[in-house]
């Protein structure tokens, strides 16, 4: 067990408050796809659309990617070929303002891999990337949009996000590796 850096009610506004910014930055919610990075960021991205839902009174879809065919930093020589995309809708992302939702931003890598899956599915009209949690140690140009919380940390610690659809809590703690 780590020191729990974020708790339940902290992390509900921390999407909450990153709902009112996407709201603001997109003058509303006209032409938004919410889409997750597997696994844990499906889950935010839903809690965040069905936010925008409530405050807008309009629909918003959402999509789930599996990023791991892009990974970098991963031998694909042992793996079979993971769908891209699992849509429990038919989303489509040409032309449109794309959130794209993780639940930590680390080296950038994992972002990098979901904009090669993105650019698959279509060529939305924008990208912006919205995180639960920023924790540094970049290793290539990328930035969130919209951050839940920065938590500084050395590259030995751990952070881990815990969702209640999966781990029957919301938390986010730090550990040491």
């Amino acid at each position: 067990m780590g020191k729990v850096v974020v708790d339940q009610m902290a992390m509900q506004r921390a999407l909450t408050r990153i709902t009112y910014e996407i709201i603001e930055k997109n003058k509303g919610i006209d032409n938004l796809v919410i889409v997750g990075i597997k696994t844990r960021g499906v889950y935010l991205a839903k809690r965040i659309a069905n936010r925008l839902e409530k405050l807008e009174q309009k629909h918003v879809d959402v999509a789930e990617i599996d990023i791991t065919k892009y990974r970098d930093d991963v031998d694909h020589s042992k793996q079979a070929d993971p769908k891209v995309i699992d849509n429990s809708v038919d989303v489509s992302v040409d032309g449109k303002n794309v959130i794209l939702v993780d639940d930590v931003l680390y080296t950038g890598r994992t972002i990098k891999a979901a904009f090669s899956a993105i650019s698959e599915l279509g060529r939305p009209n924008n990208i912006r990337l919205a995180v639960l949690v920023d924790r540094g140690h970049r290793e290539l140009p990328i930035r969130a949009d919209f951050v839940g919380k920065n938590i500084p940390t050395s590259r030995k610690e751990k952070v881990h996000v815990s969702v209640a659809e999966i781990d029957d809590y919301d938390s986010v703690e730090i550990t040491d590796d």
